[in-house]
């Protein structure tokens, strides 16, 4: 067997994977503001008088927005250009995100972090029907481990760039600038380089694997017609995979459940996690480079972790990632040196690497044809209730003791991993891989 050499698999990269680098792209760009700019929201706002149980509402006003907005954007996304969304929601971002250094008070906190969400819910749902439109369905897997491992690349310079910014100017509020000028640029990359197709008919796709041997392939150049298109748009499905007829669907139902208590430990780490750890004397500098650490795993794990849910299903993975993030949660709950957080931070981080595009590969596989960023914006829905609810439950036991909230994740997490198991694991086991094409 040959094999090629590095230029040409680099070479053969990028051209399958084309039609979507671009969003890679801005998603990499907007994390890096994100990354710079998360470690130091919690502090800045306690510095500003705000203590857990409002800083918890301030947190939550973010997710509430986009538990309301996103369905309804989900379901405008598939009615509709995607690429305008996406470039008005990255520009209201921008926008929003330095004024907390101009205004006081919770309720103005409350009301500019709902705004933000509001821009997140137009934006998310279209991306994502974006990319599980533009990508063949088996390699739903691999294209959300990259689309991950963009955002984690954000992630791990941010915080580093961000705190040489402040730094160098002796301000903190560098970092909301650094994050409203990546999103700005962000909207810049979409509107130049994203090339959206008409859904009513055909959808552009990527390469399925292997096409580069086959001139006569009508997938063998980006961004040519497919004649397996669905006639709404999505992606051809491998033989025994038929989109489902309605959105409710074990499959999405699953993922939806699942993905809620994903979210609250997110949700809990947003509002506790700088403040646990200056709790246990870690500087700011440390704060910064736990966000950097757990981007690493993420960044290299889920581009792997994709293609091997594409050949092997993602079940085992759902299953892995989940018990890993718990297991993280338990043991913070135990260290007092700060510094002992790096390696568990590995250990959660390869967890939500294996976890997410697993999820994301079962909502892809649970979409109607044509309903994509529908699909997209219910599972980002649920999320969001999970983040609102850790969100204001961990500023509340956070009062009591700062290791209660860490419990309460803990419990959550392992409850709707058995309540999504109990209603999908078989649908999830049955979906077809890339290596099995005929598996039902």
């Amino acid at each position: 067997m040959v094999t090629a050499p590095p230029a040409s698999r680099v070479s053969a990269w990028l051209v399958r994977w084309r039609p979507i680098l671009p969003l890679f792209v801005a998603e990499f760009v907007v994390w890096l503001g994100f990354g710079a700019f998360l470690p130091v929201l919690p502090l800045y706002l306690s510095g500003r008088g705000i203590d857990f149980a409002t800083l918890g509402l301030i947190v939550a006003a973010w997710p509430a927005a986009r538990l309301i907005a996103e369905p309804v954007f989900g379901w405008i996304a598939d009615r509709t250009a995607r690429k305008p969304l996406m470039i008005g929601a990255l520009l209201v971002n921008a926008l929003v995100i330095p004024l907390p250094l101009y205004v006081s008070g919770a309720a103005a906190f409350v009301a500019l972090r709902a705004v933000a969400g509001l821009a997140t819910a137009a934006y998310d749902p279209a991306a994502r029907g974006f990319l599980v439109d533009a990508t063949p369905a088996d390699r739903q897997g691999e294209a959300f481990g990259l689309y991950g491992a963009a955002q984690m690349a954000g992630l791990l310079f941010g915080p580093a760039i961000g705190g040489v910014g402040a730094s160098l100017i002796g301000d903190e509020a560098i970092v909301f600038w650094l994050a409203a000028v990546s999103s700005a640029a962000a909207s810049l990359v979409i509107a130049v380089a994203v090339r959206e197709g008409r859904r009513t008919h055909v959808a552009t796709g990527i390469p399925a694997e292997g096409v580069a041997e086959l001139p006569g392939s009508p997938l063998a150049v980006p961004g040519e017609i497919s004649s397996a298109v669905g006639e709404a748009g999505g992606p051809a499905r491998p033989a025994g995979r038929p989109a489902p007829r309605s959105l409710v669907n074990r499959l999405l139902i699953a993922a939806i459940v699942i993905n809620a208590g994903g979210a609250f430990a997110q949700g809990t780490y947003e509002v506790i996690w700088s403040l646990f750890l200056t709790s246990l004397g870690a500087s700011l500098n440390l704060v910064g480079a736990t966000f950097a650490t757990f981007a690493i795993p993420i960044l290299v794990f889920s581009p792997i972790a994709g293609r091997r849910v594409d050949r092997r299903g993602g079940l085992t993975f759902i299953v892995v990632g989940t018990l890993m993030t718990a297991f993280s949660g338990v043991a913070y709950t135990l260290i007092a040196d700060p510094r002992l957080a790096l390696p568990l931070i590995l250990v959660e981080a390869t967890g939500f690497a294996v976890l997410f595009p697993a999820l994301y590969a079962v909502v892809a596989a649970g979409s109607p044809t044509g309903r994509s960023s529908t699909a997209q914006g219910l599972f980002g829905a649920a999320g969001t209730i999970g983040f609102i609810v850790a969100s204001l439950i961990a500023g509340q036991l956070a009062e009591i003791d700062i290791r209660l909230p860490f419990w309460m994740f803990v419990a959550t997490t392992l409850t709707t991993l058995a309540i999504g198991l109990a209603i999908g694991a078989g649908r999830i086991r049955a979906i077809p891989t890339r290596s099995e094409p005929g598996r039902v």
